[in-house]
Parts: structure tokens; C-alpha cells; sequence
């Protein structure tokens, strides 16, 4: 864990009815230090597709699923580097000053987590979008394939429907 997001965790507080909240918040500034280091290591999909989407992104998007998941479907304008890659091409790919952000499949896979370290550990600036590829395509947005670019209707379970808008 990196300095910035550590913190002595408080005895639990065994008098108090809320399990939520037996072990107690962080001091603010305490809080503050560890959502920044946490916002510097990690972005969303519907922040990555809003900026995307101004045509003057600001990073790179890897994919760092293998061929078959790629194929599958990926973001469209994402670049194909597979983790077990990254040492022998990032260098051929990548401009060490612009910054990286990372994806894999979801939630559930530590991928990007991998191919952040690794290009971490080469030198480049990189951040994890968080819910992978998965949250991309249940978020409705565009995924490329060999047949074309396709689109589902966002899942609303992860994603507004209609009209409404997250606003956060």
C-alpha cells in the first residue's frame, strides 16, 4: 500500500450497535490523502470514454487482455498490449510522456492491476480504469470487433437509464 494510503486502523469501537461502524471514519485529512492517492491510481469507464470522446484524451488506453479477448471486442482507439508483452513492446508503443490507463476484463481480474505495474515499473505514468472492459460494455458504450463496432443498452444496474444522469 503506498504511504500515502496508509494509516493505523483504530481498535474496533465494540460499544457501538453499528457494525458499519465499529471500526470509526478516518480523520478527515487522513480521508482526504487516501481518495487523492486512490483518484491517482485509478479512473472509470465513464470518465475514460468522456475524454475519449473530446478527441484530446490526454493517455493512452491498453488493453491488456490476449488475442482472444481483444477479439471478442475492446475499446474503440484502445491499443493491444497484453501484459505478458509489456517488457519486450511497450517501448515500440508507448511515448514515456504520455500518460497510460490500463483495463483488463472486470471487477474480478486483477489484469490491469498486472500491466499497471508492469509499465509502472518501466517508468511510464499509469492509472487502472476500474470495472474493465465489463463495465465499458454494461455501461453501454461502444465496443470495436473484426465485424464492426456494436452497442448494448446500458444495464440499469450499473448505469443511468433514459433520461437520468448519474451527475456525480
Amino acid at each position: 500500500m503506498p504511504a500515502a494510503m496508509a494509516r493505523s486502523v483504530p481498535a474496533m469501537n465494540t460499544t457501538s450497535a453499528s457494525i458499519a461502524m465499529q471500526v470509526p471514519p478516518a480523520a478527515p485529512a487522513e480521508a482526504a490523502a487516501f481518495f487523492s492517492a486512490l483518484m491517482s491510481f485509478q479512473t472509470d469507464a465513464s470518465d475514460v470514454r468522456a475524454s475519449l470522446e473530446s478527441g484530446d484524451p490526454g493517455f493512452v488506453l491498453i488493453d491488456s487482455r490476449g488475442t482472444a479477448g481483444w477479439e471478442q471486442g475492446h475499446v474503440p482507439g484502445a491499443v493491444h498490449l497484453p501484459t505478458a508483452d509489456i517488457p519486450a513492446r511497450a517501448a515500440g508503443l508507448l511515448d514515456p510522456a504520455v500518460p497510460v490507463i490500463t483495463y483488463c476484463w472486470g471487477p474480478g481480474c486483477n489484469g490491469a492491476t498486472r500491466s499497471a505495474l508492469a509499465l509502472s515499473q518501466l517508468g511510464y505514468r499509469v492509472k487502472e480504469m476500474i470495472g474493465g472492459i465489463e463495465y465499458w460494455i454494461r455501461e453501454g458504450f461502444p465496443v470495436e470487433t473484426a465485424s464492426g463496432t456494436r452497442q448494448r443498452e446500458p444495464d440499469p444496474l450499473t448505469a443511468p437509464a433514459g433520461p437520468v444522469s448519474c451527475a456525480c
